[in-house]
């Protein structure tokens, strides 16, 4: 009956969902392509798509945070398709970027009863893998009526997730219980997890393959390459995965330090695509002097603030940076991952909201690795602090190196279980 009602009120607030679309566009053109597919229509025929993985992330952080398994997955079973679904456009554009046509991609279908099942008939898939906590009362339960299993990849459930499932009682139980497993980031989830009624039968606890991460060949020499264009002795700050309001911190910051390091070079890198003109017209606005890398602009001894305003290029870029902010953290949206610049070297800062990656963010501030900043001042402190100490900043950066080496091998214990759930049964 809860679902019945959950089903209902989300067709009636289907009108509502098709106009954000529709208004995201105004910004971001791709929200209005491919809609159909979000009602279970409209699936082009892609080649090789019988009986696929079918593996779900949301958006950009869960889909590079799942490619080392997809690319794990077609080493070892060439002959099985992949099927990747996302809900934002960003995300379908790392799928399409990473694996080009390898990986069949598609948006995924609202979480209504019809679209569902249009998707799944169209789809027929051996088994679904969802990555982190997107989960979907109609979608969980359709699969579970068709015999198909559904494994819950690197999952998380912060402290605020959990009250949150916990508020629809009964429909949240049923749901999780109609889950084939659950590979758990951590043992602290996982108590969250049971505390919402999953079986202990279904849960794993595999670790995070966020740790797996690997800088990829050949990036660290392309940052170097970067290096040599910018200027290989002057300092270099990273502000990446930025939102709204933390652009805005960064350059305060970036002006109260140019007094001591007046070659210093601020990168921008805004986690969405549709706020890079946005920012760029903030950065011109304070006057600074500005490169665009979309522009093909490369930063002379004269540029202060460089835009990152490419996608793919992150890793890139924070390799060839000194010092890394990373985002979502000084405003309330729970944070990005810190790992990145972690296996790279560099010293990490972040602001005080980073429950997304709570666990991981005070393991690295408890090694020493992670300095956790509340305000733009505290942003410059701390930067001038590790410029003036390159020893201590070196050591901050290796902290970090060998945190992320330390607590890797996540990635085999999940393979193992897709292995088991979806391609043996």
């Amino acid at each position: 009956m809860p679902r019945l009602l959950y089903s209902f009120l989300f067709y009636l607030a289907l009108p509502f969902l098709l106009f954000r679309l529709w208004w995201r566009g105004l910004k971001a053109p791709a929200y209005r392509k491919r809609w159909l597919e979000r009602l279970g229509f409209n699936y082009a025929k892609a080649k090789n798509t019988k009986q696929p993985i079918w593996i779900h992330a949301v958006s950009v952080g869960e889909t590079l945070a799942i490619v080392p398994l997809v690319k794990l997955l077609q080493a070892r079973h060439p002959d099985i398709p992949i099927v990747m679904t996302t809900m934002t456009p960003t995300g379908a554009e790392r799928v399409e970027v990473t694996f080009g046509e390898g990986v069949t991609h598609y948006y995924c279908p609202y979480d209504i009863p019809c679209a569902i099942q249009r998707f799944l008939t169209h789809l027929s898939p051996r088994g679904c893998v969802i990555v982190e906590t997107e989960l979907w009362p109609n979608l969980i339960n359709a699969c579970s009526k068709r015999n198909i299993p559904v494994l819950v990849a690197n999952a998380r459930l912060s402290e605020r997730s959990a009250k949150g499932y916990a508020r629809f009682g009964l429909m949240a139980e049923q749901m999780l219980q109609q889950i084939e497993c659950i590979a758990v980031q951590n043992s602290i989830d996982g108590v969250r997890f049971l505390n919402l009624g999953v079986p202990p039968s279904s849960l794993e606890v595999t670790g995070s393959i966020k740790f797996d991460v690997k800088v990829p060949e050949g990036e660290e020499r392309l940052a170097f390459a970067l290096r040599e264009l910018w200027g290989q002795s002057r300092p270099v700050l990273i502000g990446a995965s930025t939102h709204e309001g933390e652009e805005a911190a960064l350059l305060q910051a970036y002006q109260g330090l140019l007094t001591c390091y007046p070659e210093l070079l601020l990168v921008v890198v805004p986690r969405h695509p549709e706020r890079f003109d946005h920012v760029a017209e903030l950065i011109k606005q304070q006057n600074f002097k500005l490169a665009r890398r979309s522009l093909g602009q490369q930063p002379n001894q004269a540029t202060q603030v460089y835009l990152g305003d490419t996608m793919g290029e992150l890793m890139k870029l924070l390799a060839a940076a000194d010092i890394a902010f990373i985002g979502g953290s000084l405003i309330e949206r729970g944070g990005h991952n810190p790992l990145e610049p972690a296996v790279l070297r560099k010293p990490v800062l972040m602001g005080p909201h980073f429950y997304n990656f709570q666990l991981i963010c005070d393991s690295l501030s408890s090694v020493g690795a992670l300095t956790v900043i509340s305000t733009a001042d505290e942003l410059a402190a701390e930067v001038k602090r590790l410029l003036n100490n390159p020893e201590s900043m070196a050591k901050q950066g290796q902290a970090g190196y060998r945190f992320v080496q330390d607590n890797q091998g996540a990635l085999e214990k999940l393979y193992a279980l897709v292995d088991e759930i979806c391609l043996r049964k």
